[in-house]
């Protein structure tokens, strides 16, 4: 039986993940649903993106936290339209939530939105949010290791970055077992490298995100 009401719930989830995949297909916009363990610094990412996107793209984000509106006050301060999804205790966006919270956002005058997800490496990869990237982010504080013990979350991924590069010459991290480790599961995932806080390697980050806006829009 509980098998059964699991199943329910993700049959629940894929279906109305459809219909948002359809809905941002309609408006061509480009949905990125971004991932990660507490702290790795999924809010600082976005500031800086924000920083260099919005001078060409009309942005919004939807924030996903289990209670507090910090982040989201952070990235409000960016100017980018802003949504707080409070999940009261569960540890993952869901397409419903997700649903309900875009009756406040006109999709039509938007060409990217991200999802900031729920600080959590394993359920978010579960629940599709109807996105057209997916992107892990891996903190170097974190170790080098996770992927091998979380594949489910770099499996799904589109993109895995690796931030708090600064950080490498303090902390033993091991760089390339990292990259080759989430390769194992992903042959197609691509890897950018950087850090947030100083800037550091976000030019390849930003213009990737920039070249799928484009081609959505052209599609």
């Amino acid at each position: 039986m509980q098998i059964q009401v699991v199943r329910k719930i993700l049959e629940h989830n894929e279906e109305t993940a459809k219909r948002l995949h359809d809905t941002f297909r309609s408006h061509k916009t480009l949905v990125i649903n971004l991932m990660s363990s507490p702290g790795a610094g999924k809010t600082t990412l976005l500031e800086a993106t924000l920083d260099t996107l919005q001078r060409s793209f009309n942005t919004a984000v939807i924030e996903g936290d289990i209670s507090t509106t910090r982040d989201a006050e952070r990235i409000a301060a960016t100017g980018a339209q802003t949504l707080q999804i409070n999940t009261d205790g569960a540890c993952h966006l869901d397409s419903s939530m997700l649903l309900q919270a875009l009756e406040h956002l006109d999709l039509s005058s938007l060409d990217l939105l991200f999802i900031e997800n729920v600080g959590n490496l394993v359920c978010p990869a579960e629940f599709d949010l109807g996105e057209d990237v997916t992107v892990t982010l891996l903190s170097v504080p974190e170790g080098d290791d996770k992927p091998e013990k979380y594949p489910g979350m770099f499996a799904k991924s589109h993109a895995l970055i690796l931030n708090k590069t600064d950080l490498l010459p303090y902390l033993s991290f091991d760089v390339k077992r990292a990259e080759t480790a989430a390769r194992t599961v992903n042959r197609d995932l691509l890897f950018f490298a950087v850090s947030a806080a100083t800037g550091e390697g976000l030019e390849g980050w930003t213009q990737w995100i920039a070249d799928r806006v484009r081609e959505k829009k052209a599609a």
